[in-house]
């Protein structure tokens, strides 16, 4: 049988702090104490555990070997505590009254709206929060906890994804663009001569730029404002088939003739933040997200 902790979570947030706030009158601030309740804390863990967390260099604390990876566990078991609490109060309360979904911006905009208004029909008091992210943006809301459910194009380390579908990117302009008038195929040396349309990277790195080194490229926040700039000839850049196919139909875009590399192709998976404290509501919009995905998959198999 497991023996009790000895090494209470009050003394482990009084560690969190003093390093995060960066000393100990900062933590005793932060925590709302006296400076000697948190210095008395950590002392009486070094004292439990028989180890120095803390060393003085200069005149300022610095965390030993071993205090780095006390800080580390702390804080993956605070996190762990906050989340049972908060599930906890999610399963006390049934079901959620607001659901945070971050959701790459390439996932076609109508299959989500019509999983919202199937939900929304069945749930109609529950709010639903959406965060329309690009690349590294969806894992760093799956990390920081800020959203419940997410769709991406990669699972985040430490999570596990359900596949969803997959999508496939054509490399577009307008047909009186300047690389349709070449009447060849084209290379990636001729898309560098040419304005390339990106979408900047929602996370805090804001992986942005040209991977093709073009010497020109506009950056823009959002995929509405990279179709239009393709449909007036200020540039190209792969767009997901679905989300241009009127576009294309109506003749406004036209897919490059690349000689290679014309086509990409994504894969998009269902990621729950913490699958184990999914509540009734996370359950179900991801069920619903799941049905309209398939029938879509579906017809256009068919």
């Amino acid at each position: 049988m497991t023996s009790d902790p000895r090494i209470s979570l009050e003394h482990w947030r009084s560690l969190l702090a003093v390093v995060d706030a960066g000393g100990y009158a900062q933590a005793a601030a932060m925590l709302h104490k006296s400076q000697s309740a948190v210095t008395y804390a950590v002392q009486k863990m070094e004292s439990l555990l028989g180890v120095k967390i803390f060393e003085v260099i200069g005149r300022k604390a610095h965390l030993t070997s071993t205090g780095e990876v006390l800080y580390r566990r702390a804080k993956a078991l605070l996190d762990e505590a906050s989340a049972l609490e908060g599930a906890a109060a999610t399963l006390a309360a049934g079901w959620e009254a607001e659901l945070r979904l971050s959701v790459e911006i390439i996932f076609p905009t109508w299959l989500l709206l019509q999983s919202f208004a199937r939900f929304a029909e069945e749930r109609p008091q529950t709010r639903l929060e959406l965060y329309e992210s690009v690349l590294s943006g969806t894992d760093e809301a799956l990390l920081q906890r800020k959203v419940d459910l997410a769709i991406c194009s990669q699972v985040p380390p430490g999570f596990t994804g359900d596949p969803l579908m997959r999508l496939r990117f054509i490399a577009a302009a307008h047909p009186g663009h300047a690389l349709h008038q070449l009447g060849r195929e084209l290379t990636l040396h001729d898309l560098r001569k040419h304005r390339h349309l990106i979408i900047r990277d929602t996370g805090s790195q804001r992986r942005s730029g040209s991977w093709l080194g073009a010497e020109q490229s506009w950056t823009v926040s959002q995929k509405a404002t990279s179709i239009h700039s393709a449909v007036m000839g200020l540039g190209f850049a792969w767009f997901p088939e679905e989300t241009v196919r009127d576009e294309l139909e109506r003749g406004q875009l036209k897919p490059l003739p690349l000689r290679e590399g014309g086509e990409r192709f994504a894969d998009l998976y269902l990621v729950f933040a913490d699958r184990d404290y999914a509540g009734p509501g996370a359950l179900r919009l991801a069920a619903i997200i799941r049905e309209h995905v398939t029938e879509q998959c579906r017809k256009l198999e068919s």
